[in-house]
């Protein structure tokens, strides 16, 4: 199975999709009702993964199973993707934005973890929650 192929630019056109929605709901949330750094990016992800979870195994991956253990693996892949990414690019942009207000930095970490955030979840959806069974 190559790494890059069709069910890639399917998976980056249901990622368009989520970061229109989810994008608008973390910025509008951060900047316009003043919630906290994390609120804003959780609700990014917590609505982004519902539209992506059913975008992306009816679409992308075209998996007609109905499975508990594929849900549990999808939330377990989103958390880790999303805490990896968010806890990681905050500090970094902090470090390289030191001398910028709070919330340029904060929103540059939102920005960056993003980037973070899909390129681990197209692995772990990809490789690890939506896998095709082998037939062998």
């Amino acid at each position: 199975m190559k790494l890059i192929d069709k069910t890639t630019v399917k998976f980056l056109i249901v990622g368009v999709i989520n970061t229109l929605v989810g994008t608008s709901v973390m910025f509008l949330l951060y900047n316009l009702l003043h919630a906290n750094y994390w609120v804003s990016t959780a609700s990014n992800y917590i609505i982004g993964s519902i539209v992506s979870y059913f975008l992306n195994k009816y679409f992308t991956f075209q998996n007609k199973e109905k499975s508990l253990t594929m849900i549990v693996k999808f939330v377990i892949n989103i958390s880790i993707c999303y805490l990896f990414a968010y806890g990681i690019a905050k500090p970094l942009v902090r470090l390289a934005l030191s001398g910028m207000s709070v919330t340029i930095q904060e929103n540059m970490a939102m920005l960056v973890g993003m980037v973070l955030f899909v390129a681990l979840n197209y692995i772990g959806q990809r490789f690890m929650v939506f896998k095709p069974k082998n037939t062998e």
